[in-house]
């Protein structure tokens, strides 16, 4: 059965060659498709056998979050409201997750996984990466990506997230578990493999060992780089062939040179910053030297707790020195970068049939009105999946 989203005032299709601009827009426009999959973009008044009525809504491309950690279990908002009182953001918080996550049945790590995906679906988001990374065992690892594979095709192992208590003061020695057992039970399950390469976590020789090791084993590499202070991590993820080099938040010229200079996305988490009360990166300059970029919520339980990509996108723009128009590219097309996918994050005869109507008349109210649910309609693969509330 074909569906068309007509009367739509303002539509951005991030592809240039349909409309005006970068973002492609279309004004009085339809969008058409048929078993998930966009077979019509252009002007207002098309048929076919189902008609969404937009009336004069803007319709975006679905958000990509390109990074998230949706499988885990506790809670860390004591935590949270320490460092909002003036306590330094440490990443050891994580192996309080650790210890709840591995006490969590997989039901019960399913449910709470399904509620923060369905979460995600009502801020707009399609589609959803979503790392492992508080099992740190090769059962839990296993266990936590079993569950989010129900969620997402782009999984992520992330066994080198953090030293677990039982590995304290043996830091290569869990690195060669990472790169043996617990590669071995996650790779089945996972599409990538991440580390974090951070003072009191990992270094770049031990993120090197760990990226090696999951590309021998089939998988794409991905990095946790400059969160925290200046690193190798940036220049490790370009040397790697990273898809992408995730936090970015404190960038030398070198690593905007070298980011700029290759194929690795630049992933923004202005949430995070928000969360440990970090700088936010300057992603003016980073864009500005031809960095491609993307924005993603990183939606966690110590860092960064939230599901809500208009939040990101006010963020980067109030202040990361983004345009609007390239907050939202980077939250849509971006994060389809990021993840090398070329079937999402634009909306085009033979993408998947992922958009999301605004109860807006231009994405610029996502910044404009900051806070404000404006979430009309989601359509994932040519299914609302969250309709419009009457």
């Amino acid at each position: 059965m074909s569906v068309v989203v007509d009367r739509i005032g303002l539509l951005v299709t991030n592809d240039p060659a349909l409309g005006e601009g970068v973002l492609g827009i279309i004004r009085d426009a339809s969008v058409v498709f048929e078993r998930g999959k966009v077979v019509f973009v252009g002007p207002s008044g098309q048929v076919a056998d189902e008609r969404i009525d937009a009336a004069g809504r803007s319709v975006i491309p679905g958000f990509v979050d390109s990074h998230t950690h949706l499988v885990f279990a506790g809670d860390r908002s004591d935590e949270f409201a320490a460092r909002m009182a003036g306590h330094p953001y440490l990443a050891g918080g994580i192996q309080t997750s650790v210890a709840a996550t591995r006490a969590a049945s997989t039901p019960e790590l399913a449910g709470l996984t399904n509620s923060r995906r369905e979460e995600a679906r009502r801020a707009g988001i399609t589609t959803v990466e979503i790392k492992s990374g508080y099992g740190l065992d090769a059962v839990n690892e296993k266990r936590c990506l079993q569950v989010a594979e129900h969620f997402s095709n782009d999984t992520t192992f992330l066994g080198a997230h953090i030293v677990p208590a039982e590995f304290a003061g043996r830091t290569d020695d869990y690195v060669h578990e990472v790169c043996g057992a617990m590669l071995l039970a996650a790779a089945p399950h996972a599409r990538w493999i991440d580390a974090f390469c951070e003072v009191g976590a990992f270094d770049a020789d031990q993120c090197r060992a760990v990226l090696t090791a999951g590309r021998a084993a089939g998988l794409g590499c991905r990095l946790h780089a400059n969160q925290l202070g200046h690193g190798p991590g940036v220049q490790l993820a370009v040397e790697m062939g990273c898809a992408s080099a995730d936090h970015c938040t404190y960038l030398s010229d070198d690593d905007i040179a070298a980011l700029a200079a290759s194929t690795t996305v630049a992933t923004f988490l202005p949430a995070t910053d928000f969360s440990t009360r970090q700088p936010y990166p300057d992603a003016r300059r980073a864009i500005d030297a031809g960095v491609s970029v993307a924005l993603a919520t990183n939606c966690n339980p110590g860092s960064s707790y939230t599901t809500s990509m208009s939040f990101c996108i006010a963020l980067a723009v109030r202040d990361m020195r983004m345009t609007a128009d390239e907050a939202l590219m980077a939250a849509t097309l971006g994060g389809a970068q990021a993840l090398q996918r070329d079937d999402v994050g634009r909306l085009a005869p033979g993408k998947s049939a992922n958009l999301v109507v605004l109860d807006a008349p231009s994405y610029t109210h996502l910044v404009y009105r900051p806070g404000v649910p404006l979430i009309h309609q989601v359509i994932e693969a040519g299914v609302t999946v969250v309709a419009p509330s009457i």
